[in-house]
């Protein structure tokens, strides 16, 4: 620590170029945090999957609906603990399409509870829910977008699913449920299937999909292929599978999220290593007459290689420090777009790991030219350049 102030003063010698260095760092860093943030906005589903949970759809595609009557027979089956059926509503606020948030009506409040205890609601939300026909609950973050609370009635229009008597749809806020982690999902909007059902004008009878849960998440492949061949050769067939897998093949039909954000972040690492190398080489060049006094003053071979990777380490620390926080800042701050990206966080494992790479790239930057400086013979450094 005691040399600490002479590493801060080569440094500053050459201020703009120490200045851009670490301006390329601090912005590589920040691009890893919103690109981490982003990645985990997509996969949170696949991580927060229960592995007791299966998808049951309609084995054409998704949007095709599936009679709400299969439910009895699933449950039916063995294996099977519980089930619940839920209807993509696509409600839209204030007649504004950009108003956007997820809405559903789940056909029994209890066992969609059950089915999901990550989702945290008081005892008195759910004895209201039960009495309030109207009755809705919202994800917190929803709530807080758009400023609602327990007691306000909430007008929709869905272009789906027209209302019989108008096209509005009216639901009263019963309760606002929150996540058990940061990966659950809390921009829900869930009423009761027995309101929708009676109210909407056509498509009586049909359910979107259904989540089941079953006994033993070990023989989950088994529930799942009882499932398809109770349906087999029916008008509706069914496409059961883990919550997990439903969940990796929907994000994966924009791409390999990983795959696409690991190239990007590679890239741009490696231009970052050799911009600071290079950075840190042309320093030690411009000085080699100084170590060659250092040395000669006493300072030993492993004490002048210490010194340039401490160069090396402090410029990538502050550039990779200060990116690292900004990113998380930005993440805590919500998502720009909570309708397309509705969990939002830059995840504390990927905050380590970032610490691990700005220490990692500061040594992997600094290696040669501190090996070159350790080399150094003092007569040969005391000659150049005079």
């Amino acid at each position: 620590m005691k040399f600490l102030h002479l590493v801060f003063s080569n440094l500053m010698r050459k201020k703009l170029r120490t200045s851009l260095t670490v301006l390329s760092i601090f912005i590589a860093f920040m691009l890893y945090g919103i690109l981490c943030t982003i990645k985990e906005s997509f996969t949170a589903g696949i991580d927060v999957a229960g592995a007791d949970r299966l998808v049951v759809r309609n084995k054409i595609t998704l949007i095709q609906p599936l009679p709400d009557s299969y439910l009895q027979k699933i449950v039916a089956l063995s294996g099977v603990d519980s089930a619940v059926h839920f209807t993509w509503f696509g409600g839209i606020y204030r007649d504004d399409a950009a108003l956007f948030f997820p809405s559903m009506p789940v056909s029994d409040i209890d066992t969609f509870l059950d089915i999901y205890p990550e989702y945290k609601l008081s005892d008195e939300a759910k004895e209201k829910w039960h009495s309030t026909r109207t009755g809705v609950i919202v994800g917190k973050q929803t709530a807080e977008r758009f400023e609602w609370k327990v007691g306000d009635r909430i007008p929709l229009h869905s272009p789906i699913w027209p209302r019989k008597e108008d096209q509005v749809w009216e639901f009263d806020i019963v309760g606002i449920y929150e996540g058990a982690s940061a990966k659950t999902d809390i921009t829900g909007f869930y009423f009761r299937y027995d309101y929708f059902n009676e109210g909407r004008e056509r498509g009586e009878g049909l359910a979107g999909w259904y989540t089941v849960r079953v006994k033993d998440p070990d023989k989950a492949p088994e529930v799942a292929s009882a499932i398809d061949s109770e349906f087999q050769n029916s008008p509706y067939e069914t496409k059961a599978e883990p919550e997990g897998a439903f969940a990796q093949a929907f994000v994966q039909q924009m791409g390999d999220i990983g795959a696409i954000l690991m190239s990007i972040l590679s890239v741009v690492f490696f231009t970052i290593l050799l911009v600071t190398g290079n950075t840190m080489a042309q320093s030690v060049r411009e000085r080699t007459q100084e170590l060659g006094v250092l040395k000669s003053m006493g300072f030993s071979d492993g004490l002048v290689l210490r010194l340039v990777l401490a160069e090396s380490c402090l410029i990538v620390v502050v550039g990779g420090f200060i990116g690292i926080g900004l990113a998380w800042l930005m993440a805590a701050g919500g998502s720009p777009v909570p309708d397309m990206l509705p969990i939002f966080y830059f995840p504390t494992e990927y905050v380590i790991i970032g610490i691990g790479l700005v220490i990692a790239l500061g040594l992997a930057a600094g290696i040669i030219p501190a090996i070159e400086a350790r080399r150094l013979r003092i007569a040969v450094a005391l000659r150049r350049n005079a």
